[in-house]
């Protein structure tokens, strides 16, 4: 399985079965240097919530691929009013798709759709982090996440053997209590994500992962690992 990430939150995941993206963000970051056209035909969207920064290009991608979306019920339906083919899904959810099993399970943040020009915010449901179980790996996407203690559960439950979580601060939880989440995921290999993007959010990620014990592993975007 190959696990690239693309930069921010948006993660690439290309298995012996399918290519699935998370939250792609990519035509509007600045410091991927990736771009639409470098992306494989995806089969699955998945989005953690609606904010602008994890849902940019999901609309461009799902109409030239003929992509599936995997989001909260409310967001999935938001985009079915687009045409897109759609899965929706709530929290505490799991589902067997063709290319493995989904879980939803919780976040602590918001999740709306901004239309500015009309000063409209639209609700888009609960914000969610994912369980992924594809190719005898589980991997886990915390979304925009603050530090809450069913983490631990999370741990306990499954063996996982990647974790990607928030550091940004400001949004979501910082270094400090991203470490303590790491410690309750007992993830193999960890990964921050949503740092660095904007002034406000950023953090030293070497710093961090320097702090995991051999499990961190910072990735610049574009780089692969290997699961």
């Amino acid at each position: 399985m190959h696990v690239t990430y693309v930069g921010h939150s948006t993660v690439l995941i290309q298995t012996k079965k399918a290519n699935l993206i998370i939250d792609p963000f990519i035509s509007g970051n600045s410091h991927t240097p990736l771009s639409l056209d470098d992306l494989p035909k995806i089969d699955a969207v998945l989005l953690t919530h609606g904010h602008g920064d994890h849902i940019l290009d999901t609309q461009a991608i799902a109409e030239r691929d003929g992509s599936l979306v995997i989001a909260i019920a409310e967001l999935a339906t938001y985009f079915s009013w687009s045409g897109l083919h759609v899965h929706g899904m709530s929290i505490g959810g799991s589902y067997m798709f063709p290319f493995g099993k989904v879980k939803m399970t919780q976040a602590f943040h918001g999740s709306s759709i901004t239309n500015a020009e009309r000063k409209q915010i639209i609700y888009a449901g609960m914000p969610a982090g994912l369980l992924l179980s594809l190719d005898g790996k589980t991997i886990y996407h915390a979304g925009d996440t603050a530090l809450f203690s069913d983490m631990k559960l999370i741990g306990e439950q499954n063996d996982l053997d990647l974790a990607f979580l928030p550091i940004g601060d400001n949004f979501t939880m910082g270094p400090e209590d991203a470490l303590i989440a790491a410690k309750w995921l007992k993830a193999r290999r960890i990964v921050p994500i949503h740092y660095n993007t904007f002034p406000v959010i950023t953090q030293d990620a070497d710093k961090f992962t320097d702090q995991l014990g051999g499990h961190g592993y910072v990735l610049s975007p574009g780089q692969t690992l290997e699961l």
